[in-house]
């Protein structure tokens, strides 16, 4: 069964449900298994089908049998799920028509990238969501939550940070960054900064998952001082490689796309 919107689904039984058969879109999209691009036969393809995964690596695509994900449930991600829930219920119950209106349409104009790289408005939900649970995980104080939409129609623009250093003797790291781009210069901005698990010096990148390391915040009279030193969340030794990510977070509620960036423990 294909869908307009380029979807993989597997068929019209609901498989919780098996003696229900489909009967609207709304009932069909929860059967999205994997995305692909139509070409000569399949240009490209991405997730899971039955016990397939279709993935791609720097050699190029590739399949291999789907294994179940291990959901350790962390105190972190306790934390996030239960931001999430907060959040939904928020725009469920508090945020106003027009409120949801204009998530809604800063969705439709801002669309977000799937994992092929195309294109999909995720929804006004899915944006309000994406803005606010960074920001009050970093700090409800701080960076506040975000109830009315951003009116500027992109995720904002920010100059790379880099991760200067790590060192094994305070297990803290130096993060640089341009204390003149605009959300250091605006109150209620922030950087945030996530940290990977110490990875072999081998390894060149490192997609996930990150844990928050800390975030700067901005301010619209004293921007914050670069470098920053920050406590590693956790713990590695001489020469092994750290992985960071960070994203901007504007007082408008924008999100920026993530950037990387590694360094090598010293010690």
């Amino acid at each position: 069964m294909l869908a307009t919107h380029r979807m993989f689904l597997c068929g019209p039984v609901c498989p919780s449900r098996p003696n229900r058969t489909l009967t609207n879109v709304r009932d069909v999209r929860v059967y999205e298994m994997a995305i692909f691009t139509p070409g000569g036969g399949v240009a490209a393809v991405s997730g899971s089908i039955g016990g397939t995964t279709f993935s791609r690596n720097r050699g190029g695509a590739y399949m291999r049998l789907r294994a179940i994900p291990i959901n350790p449930n962390t105190v972190y991600q306790q934390e996030v799920r239960t931001l999430v829930g907060t959040l939904t219920s928020r725009w469920l119950d508090v945020l106003t028509p027009e409120q949801r209106a204009a998530w809604d349409t800063y969705a439709l104009n801002v669309e977000l990238p799937n994992p092929l790289g195309q294109p999909r408005n995720v929804g006004g939900l899915g944006m309000f969501v994406r803005s606010n649970v960074p920001r009050l995980q970093a700090s409800p104080v701080d960076l506040p939550r975000v109830d009315d939409a951003p009116t500027i129609f992109n995720l904002g623009e920010y100059t790379s940070p880099n991760l200067l250093s790590a060192s094994e003797a305070t297990q803290t790291a130096d993060v640089t960054f341009d204390n003149t781009d605009e959300w250091a210069n605006e109150d209620s901005s922030g950087l945030l900064i996530y940290g990977s698990r110490a990875q072999n010096p081998s390894i060149n990148y490192f997609k996930g998952p990150y844990r928050l390391a800390g975030y700067v915040e901005g301010n619209g009279t004293t921007p914050p001082t670069s470098p920053i030193s920050l406590d590693w969340p956790f713990p590695f030794t001489v020469g092994q490689r750290l992985f960071m990510m960070v994203r901007v977070s504007r007082a408008d509620g924008r999100l920026s796309t993530p950037f990387r960036d590694w360094a090598v423990a010293v010690g």
